[in-house]
């Protein structure tokens, strides 16, 4: 009691955002009682084979957000999703598919707003253990790429490394191969898809941009994929490697822009190993990734996107159910979290690159997930940002009215979101 007493206190004094956001957790524990469990959405129960005859499902998922950001002194609300799933097994092969739409609406004199297939795949089942997908999917790349529901993850916002490092949602045209060894608790993956495009590469957005999403993407470069999955009670750890070409062009075309052809010319390389924990309502999380650009020069020289030889990124986090040893309606959970993250997007740049310390950041994010019911959460964090300095060199236009830059930021989000 001591300890909440001196937070309260410091929040009053540093931020009025801090304090409220203290007051709604508290308002939301003192009237919560229950015990998670694991939810179920169509799609799982179409993945589990649990539809043993034909059959046809509809699910989804979705979130809205109201967030304030201290610098910027600006709030915003915003409809960030809305994904309906349909899928329809043929006994032992299924249809999977997803379709969003972002920030509520398209419009063309509007920047924001997309509608995209998300997911548009069959998965071929071969035996209990074995299994393919071939279409667009997603792959086994991280923790979030194939668990995003809001309902999965603690906060708001999904986390940086995995929207920026690891691009989230990443999905592409291929073929995977699923597997599993019961006896040794082992799952493992393999895949083939179309390579990136690094034309399309974005300073200040890692590789993530240069996804095709399944739009007339190339096949003059393609990428593989292997994942190897351990559980061991509790404990999940996992370990990932990518490896693809990013010039996508013909090799005419390539060799004018003097950058490697081939199915793996101008390579991206990811690494990526992580861990989780589940017992007795506690959970910790711990992830860490690193992108290597080996021709990012190349890349730099033909296109002028400032693209980073390397970028790298990691977090860490734990949460507590406090509703764990309740009794209460099925799904209901009150799960308090704090995570701690470090990336760098341009880690090392090559000589035709120009470094930002913006790139370089560090986040501390404390909040609150609450399930009234399994499917729907409330949640509530709030985000301090540290990064470092602006590079003049990188500030083409100036904006005299806007905020200046700050190496430190706090950002209050609240947000619903659910999943079926």
């Amino acid at each position: 009691m001591d300890a909440l007493q001196t937070i309260i206190k410091e929040c009053s004094m540093s931020s009025p955002r801090c304090l409220s956001f203290l007051l709604f957790i508290l308002t939301i524990s003192a009237s919560s009682s229950g015990q998670a469990s694991p939810q179920q959405t169509s799609e799982d129960t179409l993945n589990s084979g649990t539809l043993l005859t034909n059959g046809t499902v509809i699910g989804g998922y979705g979130d809205a957000v109201y967030q304030n950001d201290g610098n910027a002194k600006t709030s915003t609300v915003d409809l960030e999703r809305v994904v309906l799933f349909v899928g329809h097994s043929f006994r032992n092969i299924s249809f999977f598919s997803e379709l969003e739409m972002e920030d509520a609406k398209v419009s063309g004199d509007e920047n924001g707003g997309e509608i995209a297939f998300e997911q548009a795949y069959l998965k071929f089942n071969l035996d209990q253990n074995h299994y393919i997908t071939a279409g667009l999917f997603l792959p086994r790349i991280g923790i979030l790429n194939e668990n995003h529901l809001p309902t999965d993850f603690y906060g708001n916002e999904r986390t940086q490394t995995e929207t920026f490092i690891i691009p989230s949602t990443w999905r592409e045209l291929g073929v995977g191969f699923y597997g599993s060894l019961n006896s040794l608790l082992i799952n493992y993956s393999i895949g083939i898809f179309n390579g990136l495009n690094s034309a399309s590469f974005e300073h200040g957005s890692g590789i993530r941009e240069g996804r095709f999403e399944g739009k007339n993407a190339s096949a003059n470069n393609l990428a593989i994929t292997g994942a190897l999955q351990l559980y061991e009670g509790n404990l999940t750890m996992q370990a990932i490697g990518y490896f693809g070409g990013s010039a996508g062009v013909s090799p005419r075309q390539a060799d004018s822009l003097q950058l490697t052809s081939g199915l793996f010319g101008t390579p991206v390389a990811l690494g990526e190993a992580d861990a989780q924990y589940e017992a007795n309502g506690f959970t910790a999380k711990i992830l860490g990734t690193i992108v290597s650009i080996p021709n990012a020069s190349d890349i730099n020289r033909a296109y002028a996107n400032n693209t980073p030889q390397s970028e790298f990124g990691a977090y860490a986090e734990a949460g507590y159910n406090i509703l764990q040893s309740s009794q209460g309606p099925e799904g209901k959970a009150l799960t308090v979290f704090g995570r701690y993250e470090t990336l760098d997007m341009n880690a090392t740049i090559p000589a035709n690159g120009i470094a930002d310390g913006t790139l370089r950041q560090q986040h501390i994010v404390l909040g609150l997930n609450y399930l009234p019911i399994k499917n729907v959460i409330i949640k509530g964090d709030v985000r301090f940002v540290h990064t470092g300095t602006e590079n003049p060199a990188l500030i083409a236009v100036r904006d005299l009215a806007g905020q200046p830059y700050s190496s430190n930021d706090t950002i209050f989000t609240l947000g619903i979101g659910y999943s079926f």
